[in-house]
């Protein structure tokens, strides 16, 4: 990590629990807490409901500290990025130092409760995730390839497995379907957000795609990965975690989603520099609701009776 004084930085005031819980990155957090539930719920084993609360959090709290070490690790870039730079460290309201005593803390801590409340097995897919996010996404990956955001993207798509694994204490097919659905959707997620953030990434020397190989490069890219998530998300309704329900909300979202990549693909720079990325950040914000529309869908598959929604 690249020192640029953050550790020497004066608090402009005394954190606070909000700072520190800031810290966590709070919407990864939930996002991962959801995929989690969804994959403990889509689980074919009933879960005692004390064990399943306590699993979450702590599969929670050790999402948490990956946000922590993220930030004590990419305290450099976010200094430098305008859409992270009020973030607790480069702003001053936490140490480097504290970030980082607190990251390994929770760190160990959700992992040893895991471990103790679910299985060994559950724990261990957390603390490979953790490690996959910040050793491999973090300190090699995002600094050297333009492939950063697409091999990291696995460490945001192990949470509906970990939730599998700590219902049946084993793997099986259904959770890696779940696995694929994120990690095929990552790239073009982030990659429409690089489109309208290039000048941040390449300020910060983050070598994403937009910065190595340019928007026209970046356009097409998204749409081939659209292509592929939509054969993905479209055919895990032919499987036991789909049925109806699922089909219903996953076709006509993959319809906009195609659409959108499309439209992200038929643009210029400069139409896109005249109404300021509007199509781009249109995508950005529908990818959001995409992965949770079709998660919701999956929980409410598990939840309601076979006899309305599935496939027998």
């Amino acid at each position: 990590m690249v020192d640029i004084g953050v550790e020497t930085t004066v608090h402009e005031h005394d954190a606070g629990l909000s700072d520190y819980f800031a810290l966590m990155k709070p919407r990864v957090m939930q996002l991962v807490v959801f995929t989690a539930v969804v994959g403990l719920l889509a689980a074919p084993v009933n879960v005692h409901p004390i064990i399943a609360i306590a699993s979450i959090l702590f599969v929670a709290i050790g999402a948490g500290a990956s946000g922590a070490l993220n930030m004590w690790w990419d305290a450099d870039i976010d200094a430098v990025m305008k859409r992270t730079a009020k973030r607790p460290i480069p702003s001053g309201t936490v140490t480097a130092e504290e970030a980082k005593i607190l990251g390994f803390a929770l760190a160990g801590m959700s992992i040893m409760m895991l471990a103790l409340s679910a299985n060994f097995l559950a724990a261990g897919l957390l603390a490979f995730t953790i490690f996959f996010y910040i050793i491999i996404y973090s300190a090699w990956l995002k600094r050297t390839t333009p492939q950063n955001i697409v091999i990291g993207g696995a460490a945001g798509a192990f949470p509906p497995v970990i939730g599998w694994v700590i219902a049946t204490g084993s793997l099986s097919f259904e959770p890696w379907l779940m696995f694929a659905l994120i990690f095929v959707w990552t790239p073009p997620h982030f990659w429409a957000l690089a489109l309208f953030m290039k000048a941040d990434y390449h300020d910060a020397g983050v070598p994403m795609l937009t910065v190595t190989h340019g928007r026209t490069s970046t356009r097409k890219h998204i749409f081939v990965y659209t292509v592929v998530l939509a054969l993905v998300a479209v055919g895990t309704a032919f499987t036991s975690i789909g049925g109806l329900l699922y089909l219903a909300a996953s076709v006509p979202l993959n319809i906009l989603f195609l659409k959108g990549a499309y439209e992200i693909w038929c643009r210029s720079e400069a139409q896109s520099e005249a109404d300021d990325y509007k199509t781009e950040k249109k995508f950005f914000k529908l990818s959001l609701w995409y992965l949770f529309l079709h998660f919701g869908a999956i929980l409410a598959g598990a939840l309601m009776p076979i006899a309305w929604f599935g496939w027998s």
